[in-house]
This record gives C-alpha cells, structure tokens and sequence, in this order.
C-alpha cells in the first residue's frame, strides 16, 4: 500500500550570521546552505501494519510523513501509496488517507465537534447511512458521544484529540499517519488511545505510520519499527529483533529473607556475569540472556531467594544506545 523507493528532502535554509555586524549585512545580502532533512530512504507498508518511525527531534520523521501525505514535494526518489504519488494529490488518493497531527487541529474552534464532522461529511462525499454508522461507531467506541455538541474549544485536551481521531477516520481511510498522537495527553488518555488505534486497525486494517516520543507507544502498537538518524535510517526491522540484537544480557535481580543464611559473595556469581549488586538483602547480576535460568536457579539454590526479579532493558533504552553507537561510528 505505501512503497517509497530513495526518497530525499533537501531545505534551503538561511545560514545564521553571527554577532550584530552579520545580522545587518543579512538584511542586504543573506547566505542559505542546504539541510538535507530526508536522505534516501527506501521502506515498504502493507495493508494492516503499523510501522513507528523513531528518532530524535529534527531526524526527519515528521519531513517523511507530509510528503506521504502529499503536503511537501521531494528532492529526488519516488514513492507510491495506494498506487499514486501522494504529492501529485489526486482527489481519489486524498479520499482514502488521513493525516493526524498531535500538535496541530483539523477542528474548528468554536464550532462543536458535531458541526465540523457534518462539513467534513459533505468535503469527502461520505452517503448518509455510512456516516451515520461511522459517527456512531467511533464515538461509542472513544466514549465521546455526550460530547460531540459540545464546543471544542470547551474540550479536555484527551476528549479533543479522540474527536481529532473521529474527524481523520470518519471517511475510512485505507491509509493513515500517526505523527505524534498522544503528546501532551495524560496516562489515561494515551491508553484509550492506544487501545482504540489497535482495535481500529484489527477492523479495518488500514496500513499506518506512527511517529511518536513516548516508547510505550511503540511498543504496544508497532511489530516493526525504523530508526531515523539526521534523515537517514539506521535500523528498519521487528522490535523484538531490536531487543535481540541489541540488548544482549538481562539484568536477574535476587530480594533475600534477612534471617537464615550468610551474606553471599560477590565470587559465588560473578562466574555468570556482571555483578552490579552484591549484598546481605540483595543479588543483582546481569546475565547473558542464554543464561538467565543458570543464574536463577543458582540464586534459588544457595541463598534464601524470597523474590526474584528478570528485567529486560527498556527499549527506549535500546534505541537510544542504536543511535549513539552510529553517532559514535558516524565521527569516527
């Protein structure tokens, strides 16, 4: 459904002057460089898959997503979704994708959320028994049925970001983009809105893209994700390969009864692994990951073991060490 084939974006940019006597010679003569903002990047999405795009602020992400929705024109490379490309803007592709924005509103202000959904109704054409199935649908669906007359900017920032979510589904779209769509939303609201987006996509599978700073979103939607550094992608793969490759150990964690048995030493484990914790309450010892059960089981031998704890690395974590490893090999 998407398919993107070295696609770059390069921004001429006007180069910052320094100190008072550059900032008036740029009234009259200004410098621009370029900034590639996009580097060739090439990944394919199929119908149903939800593929984050991770990186830092300025990576990209965001330059990747407006040109596949059709908002900013490439430099080079090509790229097809739905068959067309998206910055030619045919009105049969821009009838079937949706672009939600968390930092930017599709709703008007001062209209309720019903009034702006009736216009949107009518720009894409949506038969009334479709939109009346739809609206009903996804308002029960986000519990914000008592809301929708209610005038958006009277809304809680969770309750405007579900009817944002309303008004770029409300035509079904076989695509969608995600940038940033939890963002600034309590714990509460970004779980219903994860919860919603999964159970949308199990029913409709559209094919979507989501951008987001909050690892928790990408690991309760994304199978796949790829890893953007200064506009070119470091890691295009499934997350739990992420973890594989890059979080070799796990850290085995013992909680001991203080009464029992002698203090353990720091030698009885060190032969498994990194010892990060040795003392008369607590074991603490990271481990290859093949041999996390050797270690537990030795813990759960020798010592009064009255909790055991395995922890993986975080993945935000894991992502972060990816870049910085490029950034390192990058300089050298």
């Amino acid at each position: 459904m998407i398919r993107v084939d070295d696609l770059s974006k390069t921004f001429r940019v006007h180069k910052k002057a320094p100190g008072l006597r550059g900032s008036i010679r740029a009234l009259f003569k200004r410098e621009y460089v370029d900034k590639d903002a996009v580097k060739g990047v090439s990944f394919e999405v199929g119908e149903g898959e939800i593929v984050g795009l991770v990186g830092a602020n300025g990576a990209g992400k965001t330059t990747i997503v407006k040109m596949l929705a059709g908002i900013i024109y490439p430099s080079a490379g090509d790229a097809e979704v739905l068959g067309f490309r998206p910055w030619e803007r045919h009105n049969e592709l821009r009838r079937q994708i949706a672009l939600i924005m968390g930092q930017k509103a599709q709703l008007w202000w001062d209209l309720p959320a019903a009034d702006c959904f009736l216009l949107l109704k009518e720009i894409y054409r949506i038969p009334d028994d479709r939109y009346r199935e739809t609206l009903g649908y996804l308002s029960e669906v986000l519990a914000v049925t008592n809301e929708l007359n209610v005038q958006v900017r009277r809304l809680s920032l969770g309750e405007r970001m579900k009817m944002e979510l309303i008004a770029a589904l409300l035509h079904s779209p076989r695509v969608v983009y995600l940038d940033e769509p939890t963002i600034g939303l309590d714990l509460t609201a970004q779980r219903a809105i994860r919860d919603f987006i999964l159970a949308y996509r199990e029913e409709h599978k559209p094919a979507m893209i989501l951008t987001s700073h909050y690892m928790e979103d990408i690991q309760r939607l994304c199978k796949r994700i790829l890893i953007i550094r200064d506009g070119e992608f470091v890691f295009d793969g499934l997350l739990e390969e992420v973890v594989q490759r890059f979080a070799p150990s796990k850290l085995v964690t013992a909680h001991l009864s203080k009464t029992g048995s002698p203090a353990p030493s720091t030698i009885d484990v060190e032969r498994y692994g990194e010892v990060v914790e040795c003392d008369p309450n607590q074991v603490c010892v990271r481990v290859p990951r093949d041999g996390v059960a050797e270690v537990a089981a030795h813990l759960l031998q020798h010592w009064p073991v009255i909790d055991l704890a395995i922890q993986e690395d975080d993945v935000g974590t894991i992502i972060e060490r990816i870049m910085r490893n490029q950034e390192d090999a990058g300089d050298a």
